[in-house]
């Protein structure tokens, strides 16, 4: 058996967007490989015959992870395989699509759109409706500034903004015509379509700025017209899906009871005259998955709308599984083993789901058994730490649940360092599924302890709500947990501790070395230090700060500064490295940059790294030279001054 290591992200297949053929005979899924050589994850088309439960590679150059079917039982991808195609999407706003048979045979160029970063959505008519940039402020090439008018603008992961907007079109491929939905600057996102009616939230930009929340409109095809449902700024919802009797089922919060950060319920709302009313309470997440993990990749469903109801993903406790809400409003579980269901499909009276379970890598699962092994080899060669479950009950007599991995080739009787894992969000929450820089401490020698303190997801609105209340309760939660973990592994060294944390786990731990001197090293990861920086700088910081403070900076400053981590840097001892991404965007680098700079101005051992072309999500989809690197950083400043 070999270890566990930094390099092993190589090996690892990212297994992703299961969807069922429109007859059900078979299902396409994703499969990304990291390439080290291109510095990033090729990702191909994958068929899985339903009858057999084999599976096949059907492309094999790199360039299809995102796809639909046609009402046909073909498959559209997005590609750009001729040169001509290239030049023309290097010099204009152009997307490209390639038709590809599952019977077999090569891929076939289908059509080409007059639209930027296109993505497909099928309709019942056989046309498509398409999601696209429109871009109302085009820079020229050789211009080296931007003209920033509105805000946000620039968003993690989409680079600079301004001006663009993300516009809805319909396309027929027997006529080619391409008809604009939405106007220039509407910025819409598709819900749904049923009998030749679209369902798209989205609002105009009005005085240069975003809303809060967006409204709902409805499209008729046959007329060509859109009416709004729902004004943008009346409520917030994530979705909505068509319901029978006409009715729409929104996925919406009215936010008396938890304020703006409260979970959303399922309502029915009257198309014809605005009306809602609650079909099912709920007090957990819709449509996603919040069990976090750095061997995932890729997107999927997660919800889906049947003859039988709705469909949707929920993260319970440490775990996402598959719920049902049937047209009564009664909500019944569908898929629920301890892990993650990262995506799924259902049809023909079979459920796919795409799912880390154990301490697998993701694969997929066909009525609860696994149907491909893209990551078996490796699984089986590989040593890994078996986390294991604990729960406690803190001073503010709330049940912490956590987890503890002793380290590979543990031998009771040896001291052995440590390291406490923060998780981001904070609505985020860690299970005992695989999580490879973990495994990777693990394997060199270190206990590593994580917990799910208030704030986190799965345990309800109240155990969510931290509104106000950040480095203070879930701070306490954390220190208690350690205190716990240190009670029940004697082997563990006090006084070689480290902490490490990305995000909300990175504010945590800015916050944690300014409140105690009890770790040894710490490792601060795209952090938040400063909230009135952070709401000014981050692209969701006007609304980010005001939901999970209660304040903004014009209404309270004094608060947002209390609750910053810089205005206790000069209490820090521990030598702490910090991580930050130039292209981050969710927590822009002047939040690491500053808590490096009064910690070297205090006397304070720091480094700072700051990796280029990266953004907020490097430690899970960042190129794979810089995750290697990243990684690289963290265990040799842990090896420093734990070891």
């Amino acid at each position: 058996m070999e270890k566990t290591m930094i390099r092993s992200l190589m090996d690892f297949r990212f297994v992703s967007d299961p969807r069922f053929s429109p007859d059900g005979s078979c299902a396409a899924f994703v499969v990304r490989r990291p390439d080290e050589e291109k510095n990033g994850y090729p990702g191909d088309l994958y068929l899985l015959d339903i009858r057999t439960r084999r599976s096949r590679r059907m492309t094999s150059r790199g360039d299809a992870s995102s796809y639909v079917w046609t009402s046909e039982g073909t498959l559209l991808f997005s590609a750009a395989r001729d040169q001509a195609d290239q030049k023309k999407m290097a010099e204009e706003a152009w997307s490209v699509f390639y038709e590809l048979d599952p019977q077999g045979g090569e891929a076939q160029r289908a059509f080409g759109l007059p639209v930027k970063n296109a993505r497909l959505h099928s309709l019942e008519n056989g046309g498509y409706l398409v999601e696209a940039v429109q871009e109302n402020q085009v820079k020229g090439k050789d211009e080296d500034w931007e003209v920033l008018e509105e805000a946000p603008f620039w968003a993690n992961g989409a680079g600079f903004t301004a001006g663009k907007r993300n516009r809805l079109y319909l396309y027929q491929k027997e006529t080619g015509a391409l008809t604009a939905v939405t106007a220039p600057w509407f910025d819409a996102a598709f819900c749904a379509e049923k009998e030749g009616r679209i369902l798209y939230s989205g609002a105009l930009w009005e005085k240069g700025m975003r809303y809060t929340y967006r409204g709902l409109y409805l499209y008729d095809q046959a007329t060509g017209q859109s009416r709004c449902l729902i004004e943008p700024e009346r409520c917030r919802f994530q979705t909505a899906q068509f319901w029978p009797d006409g009715q729409i089922l929104l996925v919406s919060s009215e936010q008396k009871r938890y304020g703006q950060m409260e979970y959303c319920c399922f309502y029915l709302l009257n198309p014809e005259d605005g009306s809602m009313r609650l079909l099912a309470d709920y007090e957990y997440s819709i449509g996603h998955g919040s069990v976090g993990s750095d061997a995932k990749m890729g997107a999927g469903q997660g919800l889906k709308m049947t003859e039988e109801g709705l469909y949707f993903l929920t993260t319970v406790e440490e775990s996402t599984v598959l719920k049902k809400l049937d047209f009564s409003g009664h909500i019944s579980e569908a898929l629920t083993p301890e892990g993650s269901c990262e995506s799924f499909d259902v049809g023909n009276g079979h459920l796919l789901c795409c799912g880390m379970y154990g301490l697998r890598l993701a694969e997929l699962y066909l009525d609860g058994e696994g149907v491909t092994h893209l990551n078996d080899e490796w699984s089986a060669s590989h040593m890994v730490s078996v986390p294991e479950f604990y729960s406690y009950t803190g001073k503010d007599d709330v049940e912490i649940h956590g987890y503890a991995m002793k380290p590979v080739g543990y031998q009771p009787g040896v001291r052995y360092p440590a390291i406490l894992h923060i998780h981001g969000g904070p609505r985020t929450v860690f299970g005992g599924v695989f999580h490879h820089e973990m495994q990777v401490w693990a394997n060199a020698g270190y206990f590593v302890f994580y917990c799910n303190p208030r704030g986190s997801d799965g345990r309800g609105n109240a155990f969510g709500d931290i509104c106000g209340k950040y480095g203070t309760v879930e701070y306490e939660n954390l220190m208690e947990f350690l205190d716990e973990m240190l009670a029940k592994y004697p082997d563990v060294d006090p006084e070689r501790l480290g902490v490490t944390g990305g995000s909300y786990g990175g504010f945590m731990t800015n916050w944690i070395i300014g409140h105690t001197n009890r770790f040894a090293a710490a490792a601060s990861q795209r952090s938040i230090s400063n909230w009135i920086l952070f709401e000014h700088s981050s692209d969701i910081g006007y609304t980010f700060t005001r939901t999970n403070h209660g304040t903004v900076t014009r209404e309270d400053a004094a608060k947002l500064w209390e609750f910053s981590p810089l205005k206790y840097a000069d209490r820090c001892k521990t030598p702490t490295l910090f991580i930050h991404s130039n292209e981050d965007y969710r927590c822009w680098m002047g939040e690491g940059i500053s808590m490096f700079t009064a910690l070297k101005l205090h006397g304070c051992p720091a480094r700072l790294v700051l990796f280029d072309k990266e953004n907020h999500e490097l430690s899970r989809s960042g190129r794979p030279r810089s995750r290697i690197r990243r990684m690289e950083e963290i265990l040799n400043w842990m090896d420093q001054y734990l070891k």
